[in-house]
């Protein structure tokens, strides 16, 4: 068979549902093949980048792996951020490029991106786990197989394959190998390791867990409750693992980190929680509160990763468990029973009063009035997750809008927020979120974006408009780069010139010329009527909301860790 259409049969044999991507020249071999398949449908996207973001949300949503297709040159390159994201995020993503043929390298082919041009293998490989050619027809399915297997095995992450155009259409061997055979899911942990943990937290005073991105990854929510459950443990979350446990159970703190609630951060940090659990998170800056020093105070702090390489990377570990989230949580629980010698439930704490387990919305906190007819941004959150189903998808984009719903948005259901932090590029969610609605159909998806993100990669709306794919996008417009301004108000006294738009965007008329329903809203009770009428529609819709750019939003922490990064160099340099 050609060999374009061995790798669409890899790809079938994979339960690949959709390929988001645009087509060019060298590329088009696949995209014969991709027409004749009956279970694969290609997603024509607006950029390359808004392909690669798709393909992620998808892969997040799904619990599966995403693909996306780019031509060789410029459609390769714009893909990068995308993939760049993805990796940071640890998301499984397979990106096919195409190439040049072979007897032109090197000659100045049209859009030519060989190891003789721009080299667009060596660009990838900072960003992926593995990037290749495919250095002869005969040896695409072992070089598609090696790719998969890299992209699931260990700490999850992108893949990058390039093929070019004479080798995509010759004649190869039929060699397809089912995917049991060339790729396995490793559930390791460390037991003698469990066992110290295990008696670590038993002994504990007041034990409690961070709960990072790797038990999204692992999809070990079940356990983590369970174990939990057990201990009586109070339960917070990174930003990107919000909602790894509901934050309406009664062991929720919610959030950790700078858009988390002063006194979760204060409950982890303080020296009474004398044993903390950290699982699947790498303790970045994010997540430690600019890496605040008394995580590293604890009696014991016990850190579970995959990767070994994690673990005391940035404060001492007292047990590092190296192992599957899921597995080690698993494994734990089991341990913490056999060595208590009772089953069930632990002995009962008293539960910390930042607990957000009531079963409730967050109440708005008192602040500044907004603007006249403009959202203040604590409002529009609470009017949104009150209009929204407890399990609706939500994809948050960067800027300010991230941190208040960090703070102001609970979500009720795990697997149901996604945001990148890794990277924390803008436009993410707008695409993203694409991905995310063709993953998990009949859910409500809404991507909740600034006015700057959307101006990044709005034009993708019109990709749900032509697959039907039934996305909300909440644009909460302030009028500008509301992280930017604020940044720069509170770090150096006034706002960058700059960061604010001098013609404040439409996006409502924006959705509209791209064919989906649009709304436009500015006073409370304008939004929740406005989202359950889009939602009602089963289609693609832009709601417009006027939201007050004076309110800070809870970003002080990162200010305050850029302000002492500056004094300390400015220390060091100083003659």
């Amino acid at each position: 068979m050609l060999a374009s259409q061995l790798l669409l049969r890899y790809l079938e044999a994979e339960g690949v549902r959709f390929v988001f991507g645009i087509p060019g020249g060298p590329i088009m071999p696949f995209y014969a093949a991709l027409a004749q398949s009956e279970s694969i449908r290609p997603v024509l996207a607006k950029h390359e980048e808004g392909a690669a973001f798709m393909a992620d949300g998808y892969a997040r949503a799904s619990g599966k792996f995403g693909v996306c297709c780019t031509t060789t040159g410029p459609g390769a390159t714009n893909a990068l951020t995308g993939v760049a994201v993805a990796y940071a995020d640890h998301v499984p993503l397979l990106l096919l490029t195409a190439q040049v043929p072979t007897h032109q390298f090197g000659r100045g082919a049209f859009q030519e991106s060989s190891q003789e041009g721009v080299d667009i293998v060596s660009l990838y490989r900072p960003v992926t786990k593995w990037s290749a050619m495919v250095h002869h027809p005969d040896r695409l399915a072992a070089t598609l197989r090696t790719a998969l297997r890299v992209m699931t095995s260990g700490c999850p992450g992108p893949v990058h394959v390039n093929l070019p155009l004479d080798f995509a259409a010759r004649q190869v061997p039929d060699e397809l190998v089912p995917p049991p055979c060339y790729r396995f899911a490793a559930e390791l942990f460390d037991r003698p390791s469990v066992r110290e943990a295990s008696r670590r937290l038993l002994a504990a005073r007041r034990p409690a867990i961070l709960a990072g991105s790797g038990v999204n990854i692992s999809a070990a929510w079940p356990a983590l409750r369970r174990l939990a459950e057990r201990l009586g443990a109070p339960v917070a979350t990174t930003l990107k693992a919000k909602g790894a446990l509901p934050e309406d159970h009664p062991l929720s703190l919610g959030v950790f980190g700078y858009s988390g609630s002063p006194e979760t951060r204060e409950f982890i940090l303080g020296p009474e929680t004398d044993c903390l659990l950290v699982v699947g998170s790498s303790l970045g800056e994010d997540s430690t509160c600019g890496w605040d020093e008394r995580l590293g105070r604890k009696e014991a702090l016990l850190q579970a990763d995959i990767d070994p390489d994690q673990l005391g990377r940035n404060f001492p570990v007292t047990v590092g468990l190296i192992g599957d989230a899921n597995a080690v949580l698993v494994e734990l629980l089991f341990q913490i029973e056999r060595d208590s010698g009772t089953r069930g439930r632990g002995p009962a704490r008293e539960l910390p009063a930042c607990s957000q387990g009531r079963g409730a919305p967050l109440s708005p906190v008192p602040g500044p009035e907004a603007e006249q007819g403009r959202y203040r941004p604590d409002l529009l959150l609470a009017e949104l997750r009150e209009a929204l189903p407890r399990d609706a998808l939500l994809f948050v984009d960067n800027g300010t809008i991230r941190t208040w719903a960090a703070r102001h948005f609970p979500v009720y259901r795990e697997g149901s927020f996604f945001v990148n932090m890794g990277l924390a590029s803008m436009g993410y969610a707008v695409a993203a979120g694409i991905g995310g609605a063709l993953a998990r159909p009949g859910k409500a998806v809404v991507a909740l974006v600034g006015d700057g993100a959307f101006a990044m990669n709005g034009m993708e709306v019109h990709t749900a408009v032509e697959h039907g794919v039934p996305v909300l996008w909440v644009v909460a417009n302030n009028g500008g780069l509301g992280m930017i301004y604020h940044g720069s108000k509170m770090q150096f006294g006034s706002p960058y010139p700059g960061s604010l738009y001098n013609e404040p965007i439409d996006a409502a008329k924006l959705g509209t010329a791209m064919g989906a329903r649009s709304f436009s809203v500015s006073r409370p009770g304008e939004l929740g009527q406005a989202v359950r009428s889009a939602l009602r529609l089963g289609a693609p819709a832009v709601i417009d909301a006027a939201m007050d750019m004076q309110s800070p939003p809870p970003m002080g922490g990162r200010v305050r860790t850029l302000q002492r990064e500056e004094e300390q160099h400015a220390h060091i340099v100083r003659p």
